[in-house]
């Protein structure tokens, strides 16, 4: 792929045959995924670069992106997951102190395919009408009846196990919180940190310095690990990570929570996929939302108090499969499907969206100190 000017043409083209034309951004190409949208008003360098949204191309409702330009510290992951990037308009200079790059230069050395220029408020009215589909951005000169049927041949979300693609294929320790300097949440770490091993489905460099920041020693192993390797490290809790894909395929990851559920002896803690593969392993059953939960001011809560969240699925746990064993604890209050459960007897938890993400409230960071608080218990 070669770098794209401001004024080469592109176009996205949806499965159902509708077509937006616009300007290419980032490199030239083509590039094939599930549409879907994000609202929030800031983070798009976190949505781009959090494994969550691989296989996706993310349509940005803020009108204009790039405005803060890129940084490295800002990063979910190493290099961009998502597919390709929608966009109303780019800002062509951006202003930050943090900047160290604007975000079509950041795009185009990743070889992320985008196009801007489009009316994404008609784009996302349209998928909320019909749903997310699959789409594909493309710069490369071809039509769009020929791009429409390239995309016939494109799997659909429901049934694909993306995790094991994005996971760790080795084992590493996350020992320091990077944005220190600029979290103020980060507590004093106890004396002998907690041991924990987090199986990694796609897991957020967020996530890890939270972790980390509640005062524990992270151990990340592949999707893949099995019960045995995950004792081995002798933990005092096991953390599910947030990933990619159809929850109800990764059924190694089904597997592993549902041995852990059955060791009854160690705190497990789930966010997003990870609670859905918590869900599943303890009887439920998981459905594809129509057009997904994405953006940073979500209610959830059932007890009066509500909480402001991050949310990032297009997926989500069936109440009614749950069994008695295991209690909702909160309510996305938009939709009324199930943000967040925990069992009744055995120290297991988790939560359809984000605590680690800070887009302003930090209303459910308390999920963390719950873990550790039963993990202390342990000890």
């Amino acid at each position: 792929m070669t770098s794209a000017t401001p004024t080469v043409p592109a176009v996205l083209v949806l499965a159902d045959g509708t077509v937006f034309e616009g300007l290419a951004c980032g490199s030239r190409g083509s590039v094939v995924g599930e549409v879907v949208f994000n609202t929030g008003m800031t983070g798009y360098q976190e949505v781009l670069t959090d494994p969550s949204y691989s296989g996706q191309l993310v349509t940005f409702t803020y009108p204009e992106l790039g405005n803060t330009g890129v940084n490295a510290e800002d990063q979910e992951a190493d290099v961009p997951h998502a597919r390709g990037l929608i966009a109303r308009q780019l800002a062509p200079l951006p202003s930050n102190w943090r900047c160290s790059q604007t975000l079509p230069e950041w795009l185009d050395q990743h070889g992320v395919v985008g196009i801007h220029g489009i009316d994404t408020r008609a784009l996302v009215r349209h998928l909320r009408d019909t749903g997310a589909m699959n789409g594909v951005i493309s710069s490369d000169g071809r039509s769009p009846q020929v791009l429409l049927e390239e995309l016939k041949s494109a799997p659909s979300m429901q049934g694909l196990n993306l995790a094991d693609r994005v996971s760790t294929a080795e084992p590493y320790t996350w020992t320091s919180a990077c944005a220190a300097s600029f979290d103020q949440r980060l507590k004093p770490r106890p004396e002998h940190p907690y041991r924990v091993v987090a199986i990694d489905f796609g897991i957020k460099r967020a996530i890890l310095d939270r972790l980390v920041g509640h005062g524990c020693e992270v151990t990340v192993l592949p999707a893949s690990s099995s019960l045995e390797t995950v004792l081995s490290h002798e933990p005092e809790g096991v953390f599910l990570s947030n990933g990619p894909g159809d929850p109800s395929a990764v059924t190694g990851g089904i597997a592993l929570a549902k041995d852990l559920v059955e060791h009854k002896s160690l705190p497990l803690f789930g966010i997003c996929l990870g609670h859905q593969i918590l869900g599943l392993a303890m009887g439920g059953t998981t459905f594809k939302l129509d057009f997904g939960h994405r953006g940073l001011n979500h209610p959830c809560g059932t007890t009066g108090q509500v909480e402001i969240t991050s949310q990032n699925h297009g997926f989500a746990i069936d109440a009614q499969t749950l069994p008695a064993s295991v209690e909702v604890t909160h309510l996305n209050l938009n939709d009324r499907t199930v943000a967040a459960m925990a069992h009744r007897e055995q120290p297991l938890f988790g939560v359809q969206y984000h605590p680690e993400a800070s887009p302003g409230p930090h209303d459910a960071d308390h999920h963390f100190g719950r873990f550790v608080a039963l993990m202390a218990e342990r000890r």
